[in-house]
């Protein structure tokens, strides 16, 4: 749940979150966190032993806390076994307002899932100057590239609504097998569809929800390098065009086969997809902004130089 008041300062750059008690009646705290997250009982269990679950007034609660309807809880999530990423967060940009980061592959942008101090926001966060940090814009976790963080809560909407509005200019780039029948520059239009139960999207007959101008950069040997210029913003949007036309980027783990994203990371191999630049007119002080990465894909190892 999205709150504003929070009386616990944030741990290692997370921040507490929060649990609201319904309208009911149990015996106990804990009998209805046991029922309600019984998937994760043994933590609750835990927390509330070690004194790990808090009041509005940041005190902690007592094992045999009593159940009280509209009583808001806070404690901080875990995760446990997660994966170190070695990889930095470069920073591109930084005023009283704008945080420009160059994200690196493999890095979730948030935390979520079996994701919490691997993430560019936590990151960032542990920072105290950054400690209000929040993501105007988010990338897969997969991809490397051009990110945006306000610092600013009150300007944070204004961001966002460039983003809502299409008014943003993105560009990506990726590396992808060579097809020499494929007419380019190609502006593809398909409609895209989450495939049941499998997380990832597919192109499905019908009017097209979605759009990406391809481009030709460069070509060696059996691999080119493409320039996305997306002008929709569905998930997973440019892996999956260019997988349907034939050309999936280098290294993707779900397209065009899915294979489970809880398999451990194979950090010699990141996703050949990068968010090279953004730019906008700025909706505070009306200044062009535009930040490129300073990144660069790493060719597959058998490609040669063709151009």
């Amino acid at each position: 749940m999205s709150v504003r008041f929070c009386p616990l300062p944030p741990r290692d750059g997370v921040h507490a979150s929060c649990v609201v008690l319904p309208h009911e009646a149990w015996p106990s705290l804990l009998a209805y966190l046991l029922r309600r997250f019984a998937h994760v009982a043994d933590s609750w269990q835990q927390r509330l032993a070690a004194g790990e679950l808090w009041d509005d007034a940041g005190q902690p609660l007592p094992a045999d806390a009593p159940y009280r309807p509209g009583q808001r809880l806070w404690y901080f999530r875990s995760v446990a076994g997660e994966t170190p990423v070695p990889f930095d967060i470069d920073i591109l940009y930084h005023d009283e307002r704008l945080l420009v980061v160059d994200k690196p592959h493999f890095l979730a942008c948030v935390p979520g899932g079996r994701h919490l101090h691997e993430t560019v926001l936590t990151r960032l966060r542990r920072d105290p100057a950054l400690a209000d940090a929040s993501p105007i814009h988010r990338l897969d976790r997969e991809t490397a590239g051009v990110m945006l963080f306000c610092l600013e809560p009150a300007a944070r909407g204004a961001y966002q609504r460039l983003f809502e509005a299409r008014a943003v200019y993105k560009c990506y780039e990726a590396i992808a097998p060579y097809r020499a029948d494929l007419a380019l520059p190609l502006q593809h239009r398909s409609r895209l569809q989450e495939l049941p139960g499998g997380f990832v999207m597919q192109e499905v007959v019908g009017e097209p929800n979605s759009d990406t101008l391809i481009e030709l950069l460069q070509q060696r040997g059996d691999w080119a390098q493409y320039r996305l210029t997306p002008g929709s913003g569905k998930k997973h949007q440019l892996r999956a065009h260019l997988a349907a036309l034939g050309i999936a980027i280098a290294n993707d783990p779900w397209y065009p086969v899915f294979h489970n994203d809880k398999a451990a990371d194979d950090f010699s191999r990141p996703l050949a997809l990068l968010a090279r630049r953004i730019a906008f007119t700025d909706p505070i002080d009306g200044q062009q902004r535009v930040f490129d990465s300073r990144r660069a894909l790493a060719w597959p190892q058998e490609a040669t130089c063709c151009n």
